[in-house]
């Protein structure tokens, strides 16, 4: 897959190196023409898994088209943004003959697994990102009202297992009067970390949180966030806590979290099974906002856990991710929201930050680059479910979008 973006980026006239790293290559195009201002793309050529198969009305890699929507697996994340954005450039230049800005693209191999790798391309072109003025980030589109959002950065993260173990193996469950059970132990440590009242409870854990400015407090109150369609979506009556308004969009974009992602332990199979397992594992991912470090959580748990009298509870934790929010009023965020209003016809939702991870912060927020997103998908799109697919209205609309941000950014 690397080799064919690469070849399609070639064709367009950019220069490509395929940077080896100790998982996939990196892509880095560059197309300098003399501008004074560089604007740096970020892009992935993996995609998730197709699972579960069956629920596909297509095959997932033979590209379908049925009632003017584009169907693969990666149509909406994120191979149709990368070639909405190859047809962008390779249009402009055969209308205006050169590209107003200079460009740097990069295209990752392991964005859908957290980017482990992609801090060795940036150590080592560090000076080389340095000289981008903006970046134009992988996702974004339409939410479930139709509107065009633009988001300005994404929350930390933080993932951990959380291991107990006890007996050298499984037992019969008539020793659980004698023998103890490190499911239990895993259900009581996690209740030492968070309350029923969604508040955690680990010390120092909200120290470093930064307040929100007031010009993000401003684009939220600017933002529909469609609240009845999405819980509508979700299958859900309310959120947490019955909150709604201005006080949801802050608690969904600037609350850092800690969530549950899956529990094993003992016997989960057909039928019944009387154990005593000797083992049991948690995975927890915390969604962290600025200025909170994943390390420092991380240390900030440990700590908490001994306390608490579970120091016999092991933690295995992968790489973090740093949160990063944008600033609403950035002259390129203002020109990004005009050229989106031109072309969508209305004026876009300007989102500080993502409720979701990305390596926004590696890649441009540690070095002061503001970051824009844009996508060609929508809000039904299934993006890491079956029957992926991109509206065509989109991709042509995300195309003009951005040649007409090139154009806009060479005018500034």
């Amino acid at each position: 897959t690397a080799h064919l973006v690469a070849d399609m980026l070639t064709e367009i006239g950019c220069e490509v190196t395929l940077v080896p790293t100790d998982g996939p290559p990196v892509i880095l195009a560059q197309k300098h023409v003399g501008s004074a201002y560089t604007l740096l793309l970020y892009n992935h050529y993996d995609v998730q898994p197709v699972d579960p198969v069956d629920e596909w009305l297509s095959a997932p890699f033979e590209p379908s088209i049925r009632d003017k929507k584009f169907y693969a697996r990666g149509a909406a994340d994120n191979k149709g943004a990368i070639v909405s954005r190859i047809g962008a450039i390779e249009a402009y230049q055969a209308q205006q003959g050169q590209l107003p800005v200079n460009i740097l693209w990069v295209i990752e191999g392991e964005e859908e697994i957290g980017s482990p790798h992609l801090a060795q391309f940036v150590d080592a072109y560090t000076d080389l990102l340095r000289t981008a003025d903006g970046c134009v980030w992988e996702s974004g589109g339409k939410n479930a009202r139709g509107k065009y959002q633009i988001a300005l950065g994404c929350k930390g993260l933080l993932y951990v297992e959380l291991k107990a173990r006890h007996a050298s193996h499984d037992l019969h469950s008539a020793l659980a009067a004698i023998v103890g059970n490190p499911a239990w132990r895993l259900i009581w440590a996690l209740g030492a970390i968070k309350t029923p009242d969604e508040r955690i409870q680990i010390p120092g854990f909200y120290d470093a949180v930064r307040p929100i400015s007031s010009a993000q407090q401003r684009a939220l109150a600017h933002w529909s966030y469609p609240e009845d369609e999405s819980r509508a979506l979700y299958g859900i009556d309310q959120f947490i806590g019955g909150v709604s308004g201005q006080a949801l969009k802050e608690q969904l974009l600037f609350h850092p979290t800690c969530n549950v992602d899956g529990f094993q332990s003992g016997y989960t199979g057909p039928g019944s099974k009387t154990v005593l397992p000797c083992e049991a594992t948690v995975k927890l991912d915390f969604r962290l906002v600025p200025d909170q470090d994943p390390e420092q959580i991380l240390a900030l748990l440990r700590a908490h856990l001994d306390a608490q009298g579970f120091d016999d509870i092991e933690i295995v934790s992968s790489d973090g991710e740093h949160p990063f929010a944008g600033d609403p009023e950035h002259p390129f965020v203002q020109i990004a929201g005009r050229v989106a209003e031109q072309i969508y016809g209305h004026k876009p939702a300007i989102i500080p930050m993502m409720s979701g991870t990305g390596p926004v912060y590696l890649l441009c927020g540690q070095f002061g680059v503001p970051m824009i997103t844009a996508g060609v998908g929508y809000a039904g799109s299934n993006a890491h479910a079956p029957n992926e697919h991109i509206r065509i209205k989109d991709f042509v609309a995300g195309t003009k979008y951005i040649a007409a941000l090139l154009e806009a950014l060479g005018e500034r």
